[in-house]
């Protein structure tokens, strides 16, 4: 038991992390791993414990200068000065003013737009995939529609829009895991990104009503004056926040069914099971693995003793497999009667602030392929993201069949 490590990467790849979170929620659900790539840390394995520390944001810190909330500490380091932070790695209440500088952009009107542009968009990309023939889901769908609402979330260059998903990939990346090769790389792609939205915020900063994430940050009183570094975090949070799960709910869709065929069936002889299914999906996904807390004074987790300065890793994908919540965990049901208790989103203060229209674009995509498509055939084996933080897949071979 001790020498269980459920950080190490290489697991997550070759998709073989969920025995043993099964084996820590049965046994040692809050589990010391003394040893690791990435220094001593806590496992927290079951959805209450989980929930348990999300609520406890006073005790257990997500703040960038206690290490942030990735059980890595790459994204915190400073240049000139100022430390990279964005914030869902602050504390109350620097945490609540710059998140409310954005929140906006998910208001019911913006929503009600962003409907019917998701809606045409989704259609249109949709008609041009091959039928009967093998292609990657991945890239032609799940990266092109999620890097489209990114371009517009940010009224982003569209026609460079590929650079927003790039960016997200380097910001959520470890150096030699597939991404870039060295940490020294991976700050120059970043400082790209910092580059490219300086400019961007300048010429937005006297504009009027903001209708856009980079105008909202630029004019909104709380992060108007931001240094660059607290500015760009902020960017990166958002990027990230709005392409990792959307992006591998739409593929973890396709898997899914692929795996439970009778669930579209389901879903076909009862369209009304749409919104519960896209919450089974984001919950049977899981697409963020995890989000790490430190230790702000001695604390207690499931009977477990937390010293001061702990590091805290509450596993997503174990809290939303947890057979005590979630009954036949493991098995994909649009039926599942507490489908939206899941924890991807988080809980609490840092419930993503996004969730609202990641579901809204995972159920247009689900809607148009519905009304198109008997099924979509999954015709070789899915490439696994190699990260113990984004859970996802980098390439999907997928067939059509009418």
């Amino acid at each position: 038991m001790e020498t269980i490590d459920v950080s190490d990467p290489d697991l997550w790849a070759r998709r073989e992390t969920a025995p043993l979170l099964a084996r820590l929620r049965a046994e040692d659900p809050v589990h010391y791993c003394a040893d690791s790539a990435y220094g001593p840390y806590w496992s927290v394995t079951r959805y209450d414990d989980i929930v348990d520390v999300e609520t406890r944001h006073e005790e257990f810190s997500s703040a960038s200068e206690h290490g942030g909330v990735v059980i890595h500490d790459a994204l915190t380091q400073k240049w000139s000065g100022h430390t990279l932070e964005g914030f869902i790695s602050m504390d109350p209440p620097r945490h609540g003013e710059q998140r409310s500088a954005a929140s906006g952009i998910v208001s019911r009107p913006n929503l009600a737009h962003f409907e019917q542009v998701i809606r045409k968009r989704t259609g249109d990309l949709l008609d041009t995939l091959p039928i009967g023939a093998s292609f990657d889901w991945v890239s032609e769908v799940s990266i092109e529609l999620t890097t489209q609402m990114l371009a517009s979330l940010f009224d982003f260059p569209f026609e460079e829009r590929a650079k927003l998903t790039r960016w997200s990939n380097v910001a959520t990346s470890e150096p030699g895991l597939g991404v870039v090769a060295t940490e020294e790389e991976r700050i120059r792609e970043i400082k790209q990104c910092m580059f490219a939205f300086t400019k961007l915020r300048r010429q937005r900063a006297g504009a009027g009503e903001a209708h856009d994430l980079v105008t909202m940050l630029a004019t909104h009183p709380a992060t108007a004056s931001l240094n660059p570094m607290n500015f760009l975090g902020n960017i990166l949070v958002l990027i990230v926040g709005g392409n990792d799960t959307t992006r591998n709910s739409m593929s973890g869709a396709v898997v899914a069914f692929d795996r439970f065929p009778e669930q579209l069936e389901r879903l076909r002889a009862d369209p009304a099971l749409m919104e519960n299914a896209v919450s089974e999906i984001i919950r049977w996904q899981t697409p963020i693995a995890h989000m790490r807390r430190t230790a702000l004074a001695d604390a207690e987790i499931g009977g477990k003793r937390i010293e001061k300065g702990d590091k805290v890793v509450m596993w997503y994908a174990s809290g939303n497999r947890d057979e005590t919540v979630f009954d036949d965990a493991d098995t994909f049901d649009i039926t599942r009667e507490n489908a939206r208790r899941h924890v991807s989103f988080g809980f609490g203060i840092h419930r993503c602030m996004g969730k609202r229209l990641a579901e809204l674009q995972l159920r247009i995509l689900l809607e148009e392929m519905t009304t198109r498509w008997t099924r979509i055939e999954v015709v070789g084996e899915p490439k696994t993201v190699r990260s113990n933080f984004v859970h996802g897949y980098d390439a999907l071979p997928v067939r059509i069949v009418r």
